[in-house]
């Protein structure tokens, strides 16, 4: 297997994902091809839409997490105050004890939104492949480079013509390709061919009329390439294989059109405000005194601010196809937020603390194997036991009490209670009756 971009990824992890992909961007495109709008740009938006509705349990869950958290914050910081300064073993083992209660108490675990990410991200990276790398997935696209590609690489010169990079900027990132032994006629057609649609595939308006300015004879074969390529790439008259930087250096040497390049420039200023606008809808974490999630709430919010930037920079030089799929993305989530906002509101945090605490007490009766109605009984039990224990320690203690005023009424007899006399009086009979 040979790094060509146009073969379908085979990494162990993200491969399988961005082959699933695949499948289901070829199927919506089929679809839309069968009703006669075979368009990438709509492909790419339904497409996206589609995946992040699978992702959406996912997201709820983690949202779900993060109003959880804010809820028993401040019983977690409770617990870490007691034990603040104390690194000893049964401090640090009660600590964690009780903060295992409390996760448990609220039906979360301290990993839980780790967990969603995790499962996420190799999915948006698997994403990111097969968008950026649409003819390895859709077959109707690649099969429309095949007729002119077959005919271009016998060309005399056309192996070094595209490896140039002042012919095709993007021949650049196939360095390494370009160096393979099976990049040779007649060693590996298909790797040529793939390596050629790989290229074309990204090729812009002008580096297409490149290739009919070269080779005159494959002009009428490279523009009805072009043409059909072009039908499955526009997007309101822009060409999604081109950048909107390419439109505004076009229109800035006098050869394009102002409005192509105002609608170019739209394509980055959008995913941009879509991207901040998504971040205003996240819900915020009430982070109380908790110094480290402080911490990690200011790092995010960074974060915040540098994703729309980096966004604007990088779909300004990346095709119009990558910043449609951010775009499409961003307003995906944010509609997504606005539902999943209005549920967690209406969460109830003590059913939900209720539920978990049941659960908890039958887990806790499967393992012991006794009932929560005989710990109930037990401890009613227990309580009768200590409270009979008490009335007869009250009682004995009464007993006690009255015989001795009764034995101080016997000895005193006569005498002032209380005077040095009666005392005196009360010894010397004591002593009389115990030397009889």
């Amino acid at each position: 297997m040979y790094g060509v971009y146009l073969t379908q990824y085979d990494g162990k992890i993200l491969g399988p994902i961005a082959k699933v992909l695949g499948y289901i961007l070829n199927g919506i495109f089929i679809v839309i091809e069968k009703i006669g709008i075979p368009n990438i740009a709509l492909a790419i938006i339904l497409f996206t839409i589609v995946i992040y509705l699978l992702l959406m349990p996912l997201t709820i869950k983690q949202q779900k997490f993060s109003k959880l958290s804010a809820k028993m914050n401040p019983e977690i910081q409770a617990i870490q105050a007691k034990y603040k300064g104390k690194k000893d073993q049964a401090s640090m083992a009660a600590m964690n004890e009780e903060t295992q209660a409390v996760y448990k108490k609220y039906g979360v675990s301290p990993s839980g939104s780790c967990v969603q990410l995790i499962i996420q991200m190799p999915i948006l990276f698997a994403l990111y492949r097969v968008i950026y790398n649409v003819p390895a997935y859709v077959g109707s696209v690649k099969e429309a480079f095949i007729p002119f590609v077959n005919e271009f690489i016998t060309k005399a010169g056309a192996l070094d013509f595209i490896r140039n990079s002042e012919n095709f900027a993007v021949a650049v990132q196939f360095e390494k390709q370009f160096e393979n032994e099976a990049y040779k006629l007649g060693a590996d057609n298909s790797y040529v061919v793939n390596m050629f649609i790989d290229i074309l595939n990204r090729a812009t308006t002008t580096e297409w009329a490149n290739i009919s300015t070269k080779y005159p004879d494959l002009a009428t074969l490279c523009t009805s390439t072009y043409e059909t390529v072009n039908r499955y790439n526009n997007f309101f008259g822009l060409n999604i294989a081109n950048s909107p930087k390419f439109y505004i250096s076009d229109w800035w040497s006098n050869s394009g059109s102002i409005a192509l390049a105002i609608g170019a420039i739209l394509i980055p200023l959008l995913s941009a405000f879509t991207q901040w606008f998504n971040t205003k809808l996240m819900p915020q974490a009430d982070t109380g005194n908790d110094d480290k999630a402080n911490a990690m709430a200011a790092s995010m919010k960074s974060m915040n601010i540098m994703m729309p930037i980096m966004s604007l920079v990088f779909v300004y030089s990346l095709p119009i196809g990558m910043g449609i799929y951010w775009i499409a993305g961003a307003i995906v989530r944010s509609v997504q937020q606005v539902f999943i906002n209005k549920h967690i509101d209406k969460m109830d945090i003590d059913s939900i603390v209720a539920k978990n605490t049941e659960k908890l007490e039958k887990q806790i009766e499967k393992k012991s194997g006794v009932t929560g109605a005989a710990l109930n009984s037990a401890a009613r039990m227990s309580t009768r036991t200590i409270t009979e224990k008490s009335h007869t320690q009250t009682a004995t203690n009464a007993e006690k009490e009255a015989a001795a005023k009764k034995a101080e009424e016997f000895y005193n007899k006569g005498y002032k209670p209380g005077s040095l006399a009666a005392k005196a009086n009360m010894v010397r009979k004591y002593n009389e009756k115990n030397n009889k």
